[in-house]
């Protein structure tokens, strides 16, 4: 087709899949060049496709649900000018978003039922698994749309709501599971005094708000990791069958929770090369952009050790956290409570109450074995004990 420009699904180096999320245009609408055409989801980021020309969309290969592979071809322009009264009327719908497919003399006309009752494609699921005919069930949705809760009533389960997994979830499942498949997982497990730490943080979170960076305790684990992990250079590393291969950037990713959309880990790169308040900004920055839906694919790749502070939602203690493969190791952070201690000080023991919080560091043992991880820790909790209050 001389005249005309294809919509190609972006390559990616990690070989992620993807699926339509929604179509910005319809088959027949005008588009001009670098103008946003479709969204696409990944487990870890959506991103926009742009139109590669100016033009008309005459054709939509790929709708809304549909899986998409990198080099594919999803849509077709028009390079000419689009004519009058050109715009097609068959539209497929999925969760809201539309997209006009092109009609012809071969295509199917749609039945009655299946005109007056769009089906999303969790109610076509459930329909098919219990044997239901779209035409027996009443739909309680906008312009009688039948919902999956509408599905549940005719079954007479109506505590019952099925919510299909998204890619997110789908791609969480599957990398946790492979990760625990192929990878003997050891965790151990260190306290830390984080007293100094507060005091720090006390002193200048006001003055680091001043100047854009929000200072959390998780800023303090991201510059503790780096010195841990050039001392333990090991831990910075991939696991390949031949070979560990030692990373010379420190790439921390941070766990970020999504609520019930899921967990995303940005990555900030080059972390050994950063100050706390830069530490702090880029953090801020990063957490923002994973709960906006506005992190770059490239915000979440190249990870080389991980950080998952599940104590801010309470949580004392968690083992063993799935490794992020294929990193070899994974820093679990739980919540800071104030416990009683005993200090020694000049060889005389005290009962104190200090700000105290558990570490533990889970391993693939292919990899790294106990000495590495204790000697990692270690390190991780002088520096935070030993940290200057200036």
């Amino acid at each position: 087709m001389g005249d005309t420009a294809e919509v190609i699904v972006p390559p990616n180096e990690e070989g992620t899949r993807a699926t339509v999320l929604r179509w910005y245009k319809a088959i027949g609408d005008s588009v001009s060049k670098d103008e946003p055409l479709v969204e696409l989801e990944t487990d870890k980021v959506t991103v926009e496709i742009p139109a590669p020309a100016s033009g008309t969309l005459i054709e939509v290969l790929k709708h809304p649900n549909d899986e998409v592979h990198p080099d594919e071809v999803i849509a077709r322009l028009s390079l000419a000018a689009a004519p009058s009264g050109a715009k097609q009327d068959a539209i497929t719908s999925a969760g809201g978003a539309c997209a006009k497919a092109p009609l012809d003399s071969k295509s199917a006309s749609p039945t009655p039922s299946d005109a007056a009752k769009p089906l999303s494609p969790a109610v076509r699921r459930l329909l098919k698994e219990h044997a239901l005919a779209a035409a027996d069930i009443n739909g309680s949705g906008r312009n009688g749309r039948i919902t999956a809760q509408d599905v549940s009533r005719h079954l007479g389960n109506p505590g019952v709501r099925r919510v299909p997994h998204s890619l997110m979830r789908r791609r969480i499942a599957e990398h946790m599971a492979r990760s625990v498949a192929i990878a003997p997982h050891v965790t151990t497990l260190f306290e830390a005094d984080l007293t100094r730490v507060l005091a720090h943080r006390e002193g200048h979170a006001a003055e680091f708000e001043r100047q854009g960076a929000r200072l959390t305790l998780t800023a303090y684990f991201i510059a503790a990791c780096v010195q841990a992990l050039r001392a333990q250079p090991e831990l910075n590393s991939s696991f390949e069958e031949d070979a560990l291969v030692l990373h010379a950037d420190c790439n921390i990713g941070v766990g970020t929770a999504l609520g019930s959309g899921g967990l995303i880990v940005p990555v900030i790169q080059r972390a050994q090369g950063m100050s706390l308040i830069e530490l702090a900004r880029r953090l801020g920055q990063l957490v923002v952009a994973a709960r906006t839906g506005k992190l770059a694919p490239e915000e979440v790749r190249g990870g080389t050790f991980t950080i998952s502070n599940h104590g801010v939602g309470g949580s004392l203690l968690a083992a063993p956290i799935v490794i992020n493969q294929p990193q070899v190791a994974i820093l679990g952070i739980g919540k800071v409570e104030r416990r009683v201690c005993v200090l020694e000080t000049q060889g005389t023991e005290a009962i104190c109450v200090r700000s105290m919080c558990y570490l533990t560091l889970t391993i693939d043992h292919r990899a790294l074995d106990a000495f590495q991880a204790n000697a990692f820790l270690s390190k991780i909790v002088s520096t935070l004990e030993q940290w200057s209050e200036d």
